[in-house]
């Protein structure tokens, strides 16, 4: 146990070398200075820069970082592809800029994938497969994908899991989990941005994503809620071919949704095709609550009948009652032109930051809102696209410093991806006509009797529990108070850098005091004569003094270069 636990640390070791060298080629230098991670700078680099690195400054920022993930690898080009779709954390010019990255990576061996096929499923491959495609159709950071006949003759996908990806992936959530602390410890201003959340949101994200077993699961369930669509299409598992790292899944033949040339080709109706896509998500999100959350065009085939087929279900979304009714809420107040009743909505739901002032951002988001709602108002449902609408209203909710749920900016980045794609399919596609049958039957469900009846008996449940539990909760209050139990947090705004300058200033000084004795040490030599001489001169004393001497240098240029003299 030892000996695996010293393996680890030294493989983890390696890797975060390996992090903070790429970081430094792209210019964070300053950052991993000032999170104290300054011992896995090579020496002869710091020599260079006196640690004092140029600030981290410009449009070139996420540019820079974009490119340190893509050559970090598998988790953090991951890790980016998570946090494009989540502008609310890392703002919108870092979401574009990842948006860029590709999780498209060279195949490994196909033997490899065999030898995990039978040790996964524990057959001999030829006993499971009749053929077998040695050539992969595609190859991706955490798996790659064979095309295979089963020995009933039915035609399959076998998804394999890249050997040692989860060891991969599990040293770097622990150095990931390292670096945010260290953010959040040194770097108090990262604290808006939520580091550990964000790592703990992209742990939780791609451990599901590499359980075949979940994804499995996932694409059962669209199976049983479109069970007899005559336009959808979901493929078959293969329950008795499943582990966490193989998936047996039926093969979809059919088009991509984006190839227009084949699809005008083989005769398709592109109207048609557009409704039934839109149509099926608006099912997923407004009615059963669980929706395909990646609907690039390389996930969605047409289906040589005519239908629409979905593949991939790593990464799904889930829509809660309360957020459905929150939607439906919202649609009424957009209706009705009631700012006032949806800024209300934002507030109940907990989006709005505890430490914002109510009406300050009464007063101020309304206006925004207003500002930009008004001008839709004059116009026809046709004339009103409907992704630059949702893409307004989030960066809105940015602009204020709202907490938006992850769901609602996997609905937006859905519901962006397929009116693209509507329009691709259909120039004349009218994403909100398709949208409101849908949302009128939300508001309808959410205004009807048995609904009113049941939100009156969870209030009245909630008022009654409340009723019962103040007398306790007052007595124990109590109780604290007469012994002097009562505690209270204080936190203290701005003391981390008063902390980091002290740090700072009494290194300084220990230096200068290292410096002096080596001076004085110089001094006494020479005086005593202490080891060998040269005319005269005490050579140990000529060393220690040289050497205070650049160390003495070394401290001048970094008070002088630091603007603090």
């Amino acid at each position: 146990m030892s000996f695996l636990r010293a393996a680890r640390t030294y493989r983890t070791a390696r890797r975060l070398q390996q992090i903070v060298n790429v970081l430094l080629k792209h210019g964070f230098g300053q950052v991993i200075d000032q999170i104290h991670l300054g011992r896995y700078i090579p020496f002869l680099q710091r020599l260079r820069t006196f640690g004092q690195w140029p600030p981290l400054k410009g449009p070139a920022v996420p540019e820079r970082l974009r490119m340190a993930f893509e050559e970090l690898g598998p988790s953090f080009i991951k890790l980016a592809q998570i946090l494009s779709s989540r502008p609310d954390l890392i703002g919108a010019r870092f979401a574009e800029e990842f948006k860029k990255l590709q999780d498209e990576v060279p195949p490994f061996p196909t033997p490899q994938a065999k030898a995990i096929i039978e040790r996964e499923l524990r057959l001999p491959i030829d006993k499971v497969f009749k053929e077998f495609e040695d050539v992969p159709m595609a190859a991706a950071s955490i798996a790659q994908v064979h095309g295979a006949v089963l020995a009933d003759g039915s035609e399959v996908v076998v998804k394999v899991q890249r050997p040692g990806i989860e060891q991969t992936i599990q040293t770097d959530i622990e150095i990931l989990t390292t670096l945010a602390r260290l953010l959040e410890r040194y770097l108090p201003e990262s604290r808006f941005f939520n580091p550990t959340g964000i790592v703990e949101e992209f742990s939780k994200t791609v451990r599901k994503e590499m359980d075949f077993i979940e994804e499995a699961r996932n694409c059962c369930r669209f199976r049983r809620n479109f069970e007899g669509h005559p336009d959808v299409y979901f493929p078959r598992v293969y329950p008795e071919f499943l582990t966490e790292r193989v998936l047996v899944m039926e093969r979809i033949r059919g088009v991509r949704i984006d190839d227009i040339k084949r699809i005008e080709a083989l005769g398709y109706d592109r109207a048609a095709l557009a409704k039934t896509g839109v149509d099926a998500y608006f099912k997923m999100i407004l009615e059963d609550g669980f929706f395909h959350a990646d609907p690039h065009p390389g996930n969605i085939f047409v289906t040589p009948d005519g239908r629409i087929a979905f593949v991939d279900f790593g990464i799904v979304g889930r829509v809660s009652e309360e957020l459905k009714e929150t939607m439906a809420s919202t649609f009424l107040a957009l209706l009705h032109r009631d700012f006032d009743r949806l800024i209300d909505n934002y507030i109940e739901l907990g989006l709005v930051p505890e430490e914002v002032d109510l009406d300050v951002f009464r007063r101020e988001f309304k206006a925004d809102l207003v500002e930009f709602l008004e001008p839709l108002y004059g116009r026809t449902l046709g004339e009103i696209n409907f992704a630059e609408y949702l893409d307004g209203l989030v960066h809105l909710a940015l602009k204020h410093n709202m907490h938006i749920p992850s769901e609602l900016l996997l609905i937006n980045k859905a519901m962006l991806i397929l009116e693209n794609l509507g329009l691709q399919l259909d120039p004349s596609f009218d994403f909100v006509a398709a949208s409101e049958p849908y949302a009128a039957r939300l508001l309808r469900r959410r205004l009807s009797p048995q609904r009113l009846y049941k939100r009156l008996s969870e209030e009245a449940y909630e008022m009654g529990a409340f009723a019962f539990q103040l007398p306790r909760q007052l007595r124990k209050l109590m109780r604290k108070l007469l012994r002097d139990d009562f505690h209270m947090k204080l936190t203290h705004l701005g003391l981390e850098h008063l902390i980091r300058d002290m740090d700072r200033s009494s290194n300084r000084i220990a230096f200068a005091m290292v410096v002096s004795s080596f001076i004085i040490s110089s001094a006494i030599m020479h005086a005593t004569g202490v080891g060998p001489t040269l005319h005269g001169v005490s050579i140990l004393g000529l060393s220690a003094f040289a050497l205070a001497v650049l160390l003495g240098i070394w401290l001048l240029i970094s008070i002088i270069r630091s603007g603090r003299l």
